[in-house]
């Protein structure tokens, strides 16, 4: 279970070859909250299993600093994805714990699989997928890894392990016409946007000048679809006892000019707040991006997708230092109001979370990549319950939430564009259809990460809870596939239903609530 000592990083080539080979029932890729669940499963049924993890750290988000987590419903999640949160509350005195420190999810995920008996390869970052007859046959890894399996999870944020086996996926924002949406494409609204004016032009009032830093200047259409996809940040684990902080020090490489758009805008009379630094548990606080200029790195993550994994770990070195570089403005810069630094400084990082990385989370929040194009696309009508499908493999319930994607020029002023909150209606069920390939293509293959979703659906569905339903009734779904030697797309799902309901999963309706979150 020990992963290599590193430096924050995405990706660097492995240095060493392992010359391992696997063969197994079911290959784990992704060592996320949603793979663990997905391992730890197939173990408790007596499969053989291999976990390979593309990074160096176990937990994906969840143990990446989502320590105020996103739920919608409590009452719709089951399986065990509610058992890890009942095995988080046992550190707290608690029946179940919504709200983590970081390196309690990290222990509980480890703890967990050695109880199974599951090893976790990291640094296994996928080189080659062999398709024989529309099936994964074997993977191998950079680090000199190559498993054979009966069945395959592509449990990551990005779906590589989908896009080498060929099967369709999208990457970005549908037009509205596509599927008959109302909040998909391009979004001007008013959430999380410049509440004062800014001027955007290198020399104020000068647009010959050209624009500052981060700005699109492509035109704006209400409903079109493009390639853009919602910013990327990182969940930060801070604390304000002076007792367990690591101070914020000035990042190498600091350059003020990045910040010049939020400069502007306290010159204009911004006064940045605490706004979502949610306490957690323990003074510790779980900081998200709020506002027009946060911790969201707008509009510089559109190639992540389908990049190589080189250039990933470039635009993830640029994400760490707008982060950091903000971090420090806020704490340091005079524009920023004396009362803002003042509150500022009573937080620190937490030196109990994130010890590897200096308390900085090793996570990046994807929160969309690429998304598999199945014969069914999960979108807005399924999240209203206008349409409901009948081959329920879990729950959602939260927002149909997606974060700004660019920000542009309107009327010579910084507009954000691209964020949208819309509540969904009551929680509403996800088709099994969502997570495999289309009729025809491969047959071996589950995506419960990167699943069938339409932009603005997937952004209702991406809640770390629901990937780990999702992974689990994958493995349910592959154990019927490999019994009956099925295509992924012929299991039944009548069989599959007594299965989930077995593993009390909640598939069912459940009673509608007012959208919550931790501690709620």
């Amino acid at each position: 279970m020990n992963h290599p000592d590193n430096p924050l990083r995405y990706y660097r080539r492995p240095e060493k070859q392992l010359d391992l080979n696997l063969d197994v029932d079911l290959c784990v890729f992704g060592g996320n909250s949603g793979g663990i669940i997905a391992a730890i499963t197939a173990k408790r049924y007596g499969l053989s299993v291999a976990l390979l993890e593309p990074g160096y750290h176990l937990g994906g988000l969840t143990a990446g600093g989502l320590s105020y987590t996103d739920i919608g419903n409590k009452f719709a999640i089951g399986g065990l994805s509610r058992e890890f949160f009942q095995r988080m509350g046992t550190h707290y005195g608690q029946d179940e714990c919504w709200l983590q420190e970081p390196h309690k999810v990290d222990q509980t995920f480890r703890q967990w699989l050695e109880e199974v008996g599951v090893e976790c390869h990291f640094e296994s970052f996928v080189s080659e997928v062999e398709m024989a007859n529309k099936r994964i046959v074997r993977i191998k890894t950079e680090n000199g890894i190559t498993v054979s399996a009966k069945q395959f999870i592509d449990a990551t944020y990005e779906g590589d392990l989908m896009a080498k086996a060929g099967v369709s996926y999208t990457v970005g924002r549908e037009d509205n016409s596509t599927h008959g949406e109302t909040l998909n494409g391009q979004q001007m609204r008013d959430k999380h946007q410049f509440e004062l004016e800014v001027d955007p032009y290198l020399i104020e009032g000068k647009p010959d000048s050209g624009l500052l830093p981060y700005i699109d200047d492509a035109p704006y259409e209400q409903g079109k679809g493009d390639k853009r996809v919602q910013a990327y940040n990182f969940r930060l684990c801070l604390t304000d006892d002076p007792n367990k902080q690591i101070p914020f020090t000035e990042p190498d490489g600091y350059d003020r000019s990045r910040y010049e758009l939020l400069a502007r805008y306290c010159e204009a009379g911004f006064e940045p707040t605490l706004q979502k630094f949610d306490h957690c548990i323990k003074r510790k606080f779980d900081m998200n991006n709020h506002g027009a200029v946060s911790s969201d790195y707008i509009g510089m993550n559109h190639d992540f997708p389908e990049a190589d994994y080189a250039t990933r770990e470039k635009i993830f070195q640029e994400h760490v230092q707008w982060v950091k570089g903000l971090m420090w403005f806020r704490l340091t810069d005079p524009v920023v109001p004396a009362v803002s630094r003042e509150r500022y400084s009573q937080f620190g990082w937490s030196c109990e979370d994130f010890v590897e990385t200096g308390g900085f989370s090793h996570a990046l929040y994807v929160r969309e990549a690429r998304r598999l194009v199945s014969d069914l696309v999960m979108n807005e009508s399924h999240c209203i319950g206008k349409e409901k499908v009948e081959d329920a493999i879990g729950l959602a319930a939260y927002t149909m939430d997606s974060h700004n994607c660019r920000r542009l020029v309107i009327d010579g002023k910084v507009r954000n564009e691209g964020d949208v909150q819309v509540k969904s209606g009551p929680p509403y069920p996800i088709s099994y259809r969502s997570i495999i390939p289309k009729q025809g293509e491969c047959e071996n293959l589950f995506v419960p990460f990167c699943l069938s979703a339409s932009h603005i659906a997937f952004g209702s569905i991406r809640m770390e809870p629901v990937f780990m339903i999702l992974s689990q009734s994958a493995v349910e779904a592959a154990i019927i596939a490999m019994e009956k030697d099925l295509r992924v797309q012929e299991v039944p799902y009548d069989a599959l239903r007594k299965r989930l309901v077995a593993a009390k999963q909640v598939i069912d309706p459940v009673p509608p609530v007012k959208n919550i979150q931790a501690g709620e």
